[in-house]
Formats: structure tokens, sequence, C-alpha cells
């Protein structure tokens, strides 16, 4: 509808299912941002893990689909939105704001070439007080040198272009080398 084609992906609730990176991988999708393996560092998802109540979990191959990692804290329906039974929400906007804050203060210091990802739903942030929050967050962020706001994709090119997979892979087996992971 817009002309031009989705390159990247983000499930309903963070929530994956085994066919999530090879159906993204088919359709051709260079991002995701679904998962939480980091605060701010993206990194290349893997493709084949296995996870076992009895076993160690195995990691699978590391595939070319970038992940830009998410968290619940940096998401507004958690905080502000109330459902009955399930989500105490309706929390002060300055006591988000100072959460958020704290959490970009400390990328800023201490992650050099990481992302922030707010994650905002319209009918949830969109609200007068909610959106003089945001309003002033923003202004905190953007008086802070070296701060570039755009698009999670042209994050990703040039992420990517920093960091070919086959390099990313040696330098980063934490995430990358195939094979069973805990305790021994």
């Amino acid at each position: 509808m817009a002309g031009l084609r989705p390159r990247g992906y983000r499930s309903p609730a963070w929530d994956f299912s085994d066919n999530t990176i090879d159906l993204l991988l088919e359709f051709g999708f260079v991002y995701d941002s679904s998962c939480m393996g980091n605060d701010v560092h993206p990194y290349y998802l893997r493709q084949g893990d296995q996870a076992s109540p009895t076993e160690p979990y195995v990691f699978g191959r590391p595939v070319d689909l970038v992940e830009v990692p998410v968290t619940w804290g940096l998401d507004d329906f958690p905080p502000f939105e109330y459902i009955w039974g399930q989500n105490s929400g309706l929390t002060s906007p300055s006591d988000i704001e100072e959460i958020w804050r704290g959490d970009f203060d400390y990328a800023w210091r201490h992650a050099d070439g990481g992302v922030y990802a707010l994650t905002m739903h319209p009918q949830v942030i969109g609200r007068g007080h909610r959106m003089l929050m945001l309003e002033r967050l923003l202004d905190h962020i953007a008086g802070h040198d070296g701060v570039a706001f755009e698009t999670i994709g042209a994050y990703v090119d040039r992420w990517k272009a920093a960091n070919p997979l086959e390099r990313w892979k040696a330098e980063h087996p934490e995430y990358a080398e195939p094979g069973p992971r805990g305790a021994a």
C-alpha cells in the first residue's frame, strides 16, 4: 500500500513460533525487533535453536537476519494500560519518564553504537499527559552528542555494513557458536 516492501518485523507481544525465523528469511526480511537477547546491541538471530527441559540449550546457526533488541521496560503498554485482572497500568508518566530516561542515559554512557528502541502504541502513548512526557524525553535524548533519530531499517543497514555476518560470528561466540549452553 505504501509502495515499499517491509524490511523488518516485530511480532505481536514479541511471540515467536518455531517457524518465525524461517518465514522472515523466506520473505526477504532484513531485521526483526521482537527478541530480548541484549539490552541495546543488535545481533544476528539463529535458526534451529533447541530447548529441552532436561538437556542444555543448544544454539542453532546464525543467519543473515539482524535482531534489534526490545524490552518490556521500554514498552508503553505495560505501565500505562489497565486490563482488569491482568495489568494494573495507569502509572504516572513521570515515573515512566524516569525509567526510560535512566535506560537511555545508561546506554549513551556505556553502549557505544547501541540502539535505544522504544515500543509505543498510538492508542496508549497518544494521551495528552503521556505525549508531554514523551516530548520531554525526546528533548533530553536530542541534547546528547552523537544521537541519531532514524528508522530501524537505516540503523540496521549501517550496523550490517560495520558487522558482516562471518566476522561478527567470529567476534561474538557467546551468541554464535553452535552447541550446548548451560551447566555442564
